[in-house]
């Protein structure tokens, strides 16, 4: 997630002043990634270095009010037409299990065992926190919950079939052949 892109986006709706474009990046995000107030402002240093953003000078509560540039609005333009490459060779669940199978780990059906629950734990926070939202209000927050839900449930299938490759790994048939 890029915070510096999250800010470009919501000073684009309007000029804000920091503490605005905390709580708006928090109720944009349902309160899901709570964001450091000292993280928006050396971020907001760092756009104004750039000329992404300037400042307007203060309101009437004293607040230094910060609105987009062009040239933030063209690197928001940039940002968001960039695709997204996922990292899918890259799972620390998958290395975990090349590890346990390489070193002969006794207790890798556990290891498997406990990511699933974690995983089904999950699911149900995902689907009881998907209930109480309502589709007209919370639209982009309900879409969220429905990938993450989906992401889940394949790396649910891909955990079965980690177990369906059995627990035997290699290193241990390896030496066992070198010790007779």
């Amino acid at each position: 997630m890029s915070v510096k892109h999250a800010i470009l986006g919501l000073l684009y709706e309007k000029p804000r002043h920091g503490y605005e474009i905390k709580t708006g990046f928090e109720q944009m995000v349902h309160q899901q990634w709570p964001l450091n107030s000292g993280q928006v402002y050396t971020t907001l240093e760092r756009l104004v270095r750039d000329r992404l953003v300037e400042p307007l000078g203060e309101d009437v509560r004293d607040r230094k009010q910060y609105r987009i540039t062009e040239a933030g609005k063209q690197e928001l333009r940039r940002w968001l037409l960039e695709p997204v490459q996922k990292s899918l060779l890259k799972d620390e669940m998958f290395f975990k299990w090349l590890c346990a199978r390489k070193m002969g780990f006794p207790e890798i059906d556990k290891m498997i065992m406990n990511q699933k629950k974690k995983m089904m734990e999950t699911i149900l926070q995902l689907t009881q926190l998907q209930a109480q939202l309502d589709r007209e209000q919370h639209g982009d927050m309900i879409l969220l919950i429905e990938g993450g839900l989906l992401h889940l449930e394949a790396d649910l299938k891909w955990l079965q079939c980690l177990e369906e490759e059995g627990s035997s790994p290699a290193w241990e048939v390896q030496h066992e052949k070198k010790r007779e």
